[in-house]
């Protein structure tokens, strides 16, 4: 039953990564315009000459000159414009990491831009090969030509448009604060409950635990097979809310997004069993799976590209130590976004509080070691890496919510400490590491505080 879709996953692509579907659409929306003016030239040239004697390029040299200096102004920049640009866009993932590819592709500025330059070629191509003498008739679709000199106006500065917003995409700071702000709207779907009317049937399983449900699911249920291999990238709980309701199940996901799925392997639980076979393929659809992780539901995978560009700038052959502190200073507002949710317990419910699905637990203790582990490791040799490790650390105390995210937090203080040992006796340096290791450790030991006391945090 696999053997068909093995390779499907071969050909997807991030989503909103595609180069086809925008300028394709601008190609197709240039013949549209391209038909509507030639329509016009056909049988409205005359009177159009008498009232806008403007609208005039010319005779059919004139017309033509123009055409084709517009064709190889754009088909010129079209090759060289992009083709730059994909070489910047190269050199920027050798320092961000090839992860960070998709951030720059998914630019809609960039499809937008090209859709306008290959429209305006499209555009003049057909103005031009329409253009002559045929016969006893001279066709100059006035209306055309100046509608291809427009789309020329528009798409150049448009160009400068996309100039500035590649200048702006490749500054570190903006990467990072991108990503960060993808995170938090994960963080914000992930918290947020989408619930449903329950059948009046289903109450009786409304009050049930959380840990109840999930070891029945397992030892009860019936299993969803994957399909093809990848990395779970998101699950459309909208298209199964109704489906799952519906059929008064429970379905729970056995893995998340951003974990390696083996084709074959159990995708999720449908609890009673019996109700398996009506969910399977809406389950299945309802999975996407694909050869990249995304940012959309992977909360791991955010503090996982924070963390390798930390680890890429603090690496001997980059040396950047000032890119590895605000990559520190960022994945330290990304853990305080975290930490201000409580700890997804992987479950939505409906209005009535039945639970319908499950998915693993976010634990904060796995973020943060995501988030912190290869950063410490990568500048373990660095007193200015190690403090401002500490006085995040230091900062962030002020605003956890539990003892397990004070014990996370805790022990990276700990392991901070141990690299710290390792390092050269040098007094001032030794001295800042510890006054800022005693501040962590005081603050740490606190007991949880409000939240308008982490305006204290940078004192």
């Amino acid at each position: 039953m696999f053997g068909i879709r093995q390779f499907s996953r071969s050909g997807r692509v991030v989503r909103g990564t595609n180069l086809v579907p925008i300028p394709f659409a601008f190609a197709g929306v240039a013949i549209i315009l391209l038909a509507v003016t030639l329509t016009l030239d056909f049988y409205f040239d005359a009177p159009l000459k008498q009232r806008y004697q403007w609208l005039s390029v010319g005779n059919i040299d004139d017309a033509r000159a123009i055409l084709g200096a517009i064709m190889g102004a754009v088909s010129t920049v079209l090759a060289l414009i992009f083709s730059v640009t994909l070489l910047v866009f190269s050199m920027a993932v050798t320092q961000f990491g090839p992860r960070l590819m998709p951030y720059f592709l998914r630019d809609r500025t960039m499809q937008v831009t090209l859709g306008l330059f290959l429209a305006t070629f499209l555009h003049s191509l057909a103005t031009f090969i329409v253009t002559g003498e045929r016969g006893d008739m001279v066709f100059v679709p006035q209306l055309t030509v100046l509608t291809s000199v427009a789309l020329v106006f528009v798409s150049f500065f448009y160009l400068v448009v996309y100039n500035n917003r590649v200048a702006q995409a490749i500054q570190t700071n903006n990467v990072l604060a991108h990503i960060v702000e993808t995170l938090n709207k994960a963080i914000f779907e992930l918290s947020t409950q989408h619930v449903i009317e329950a059948h009046p049937e289903a109450a009786v399983r409304a009050s049930e635990s959380i840990e109840t449900i999930r070891a029945r699911c397992v030892t009860e249920g019936a299993p969803v097979l994957a399909l093809t291999s990848g990395y779970m990238q998101r699950i459309d709980y909208g298209r199964l809310m109704r489906p799952v309701e519906k059929a008064d199940a429970v379905v729970c996901f056995m893995s998340e997004p951003g974990q390696f799925i083996l084709e074959g392997e159990v995708l999720a639980q449908v609890w009673p069993a019996a109700k398996r076979d009506d969910l399977l393929n809406k389950i299945q659809a309802a999975v996407e799976i694909g050869q990249h992780r995304t940012l959309d539901q992977d909360i791991d995978f955010a503090f996982a590209q924070l963390s390798e560009i930390a680890i890429r700038a603090l690496s001997p052959a980059v040396n950047d130590t000032y890119t590895g502190l605000s990559c520190i200073d960022w994945v330290g507002d990304a853990l305080r976004m975290l930490t201000s949710f409580s700890e997804a317990d992987g479950a939505r419910r409906t209005a009535g509080g039945r639970i319908w699905s499950l998915r693993p637990p976010l634990r904060t203790a796995r973020i943060v070691r995501t988030a912190f582990d290869l950063i410490r490791e990568a500048g373990a040799t660095s007193p200015a890496v190690l403090t401002r490790l500490l006085q995040t650390f230091a900062r962030l105390a002020l605003q956890l919510s539990n003892d397990d995210q004070r014990r996370a937090i805790l022990d990276q203080v700990e392991a901070v400490r141990q690299s710290a040992i390792l390092l050269p006796e040098v007094g001032l340096d030794r001295e800042t590491i510890d006054a800022a290791y005693h501040l962590a450790r005081e603050r740490l030991a606190m007991p949880t505080m409000p939240r308008d006391l982490g305006t204290a945090a940078s004192t």
